[in-house]
């Protein structure tokens, strides 16, 4: 499995996350019990799926090995193995941040390590 994961998120909740030093979760994961993410392959899909037409996103690349034995690859949509944190995320495992803008055609994403 790719070792860098990604996390989709409003660039005011991330902001946040980097003035508190530690990001707990969105409304999503609070609702779940553990903070989503996706690799390079499912990321595309889940910004369609969970933020179209969403504005103001950044989009987080997290190193998967700093998070120990928290993250646990579980069965969610269509029968994948998803990324999910049983923790808050120490903001040390983050690779970068970027913008994630809404163009014609949907979220314009970076090139992506693993896809």
């Amino acid at each position: 499995m790719s070792q860098i994961i990604y996390k989709i998120a409003p660039e005011a909740l991330w902001r946040e996350a980097e003035r508190k030093g530690r990001f707990t979760s969105a409304p999503i994961d609070i609702a779940d019990g553990f903070i989503h993410f996706s690799t390079a392959g499912q990321v595309r899909e889940t910004a369609a799926k969970h933020f179209a037409e969403q504005t103001d996103l950044l989009l987080i690349a997290i190193d998967a090995a700093r998070l120990g034995n928290a993250l646990k690859y579980e069965v969610s949509r269509g029968g994948a193995l998803f990324p999910h944190l049983y923790a808050e995320l120490d903001l040390d495992a983050v690779l970068w941040v970027k913008p994630l803008p809404l163009g014609a055609g949907g979220h314009e994403f970076p090139t992506l390590e693993g896809e």
